[in-house]
């Protein structure tokens, strides 16, 4: 199964990098949600194979995952994969500059369950689809708010 969607930002490609690797500032807000994070390696900058544990609630249940950084080529592109019990998961990230101040942010991620229990999760997630794509419009649209506000407050 795979979700995907886009946003434009009214900032520079290099400062939108900056900040969808600011993996210091995720684990902030992952934290602040009740999600358990610990950082598996101490490799400095956006650079493949950063990697980090997790684990978290999801439908009653205890969740433990892996994630790890599989591909970074600044400032195009980023590319994590992540592994849990019976699913992994790739998440891309790609830029494209539209001019020196706008910048096209494309995101997708695609689940691959490996267990019968985890082919169930993903076809229940299917049947809410519309839903989870909305969901992901306005977490992307909420992002590229705060990175504007950012961009703005720093220039």
């Amino acid at each position: 199964m795979e979700i995907s969607g886009s946003q434009d930002i009214e900032a520079p490609i290099d400062f939108v990098f900056d900040e969808i690797t600011d993996f210091d500032g995720f684990t902030r807000q992952a934290l602040r949600r009740g999600v358990e994070v610990a950082r598996l390696d101490d490799l400095q900058g956006p650079v493949e194979g950063m990697a980090w544990k997790t684990a978290f609630d999801f439908r009653g249940k205890r969740r433990k995952m892996r994630i790890q950084l599989t591909q970074c080529s600044r400032p195009n592109f980023l590319s994590a994969q992540s592994r849990m019990p019976g699913m992994e998961t790739e998440f891309d990230a790609e830029l494209v500059a539209l001019s020196r101040t706008r910048t096209r942010l494309a995101i997708r991620f695609e689940l691959k369950p490996q267990s019968l229990a985890a082919r169930l999760l993903v076809q229940s997630l299917k049947l809410a689809r519309g839903n989870l794509k909305k969901r992901l419009g306005k977490r992307l649209a909420n992002f590229v708010k705060q990175t504007e506000e950012r961009y703005n407050s720093a220039i």
